[in-house]
């Protein structure tokens, strides 16, 4: 198995039991050894009082894309810190593509940034997670 066929595999388990994942509307877009993009609508039962996203929902979206990629490898990565800063309003009808930089990985840890960009190709958020390697695997 390659490693982007390794990529592939790892994800399709995840997302099979990822129901949040599954109710945010993601679609990924990409999947290799330590990257993804990950896409999904804004619906309006993701507005807040303000009628704009929820923080929650950027938020959502990029973790889980950091899931995908610091998992992809095969051993198991759960986040241990995770920080996001908003840059621009999200409505209704946008559509959120988020995209995962590894910026550093050791056998350990692993340090990512995920840029989220609307349909006009404008950041709407900067997200940035360490992952911890569990020792398990998913193969």
């Amino acid at each position: 198995m390659t490693p982007e066929e390794k990529a592939k595999y790892i994800l399709d388990k995840m997302m099979e039991g990822d129901r949040f994942s599954q109710w945010l509307g993601i679609m990924i877009r990409h999947i290799a050894p330590g990257a993804c993009i990950a896409e999904m609508k804004l619906r309006d039962e993701m507005l807040n009082g303000f009628h704009i996203a929820h923080g929650g929902i950027c938020y959502a979206l990029a973790d889980s894309a950091l899931a995908f990629a610091s998992n992809s490898y095969g051993p198991k990565a759960v986040s241990v810190e995770t920080s996001i800063s908003h840059t621009r309003k999200v409505e209704t009808g946008d559509t959120l593509r988020a995209e995962t930089e590894e910026l550093n990985r050791t056998h350990r840890f692993a340090l990512c940034q995920v840029i989220i960009r609307n349909q006009r190709w404008e950041t709407v958020a900067v997200f940035k997670g360490t992952v911890y390697y569990t020792g398990d695997s998913w193969e």
